[in-house]
C-alpha cells in the first residue's frame, strides 16, 4: 500500500497530521503546488496528489488552492 493511501481516510478526506507526533501535513500535485489537506482531497485534484511532507518551520507555506496558511510544527517558536 502506498503513503498516501494510508493518510486517506474511508471519507475521502486526507490527514492534517501525522501520528505519533501531531506535525502538520501539506500535499504536493504533480506541478509541485502546495495543498492543504482539504483541497487536496477535492475531487479532480485528489488524483493529482504525488507526495505529501510536513511543515517543520516555514511560518509563510499556504495552500496554493484556498491561500489558507499551512500551520507549522515549530516555526512559530
Amino acid at each position: 500500500m502506498d503513503e498516501l493511501a494510508l493518510l486517506r481516510r474511508i471519507d475521502g478526506t486526507l490527514d492534517a497530521y501525522v501520528w505519533p507526533g501531531g506535525y502538520p501535513i501539506y500535499y504536493l500535485d504533480r506541478e509541485d503546488n502546495v495543498l492543504c489537506p482539504s483541497c487536496a482531497a477535492k475531487e479532480g485534484i485528489s488524483s493529482s496528489i504525488t507526495q505529501w511532507g510536513i511543515n517543520w518551520e516555514d511560518n509563510q507555506l499556504a495552500c496554493e488552492d484556498c491561500n489558507k496558511r499551512i500551520e507549522s510544527a515549530y516555526g512559530e517558536e
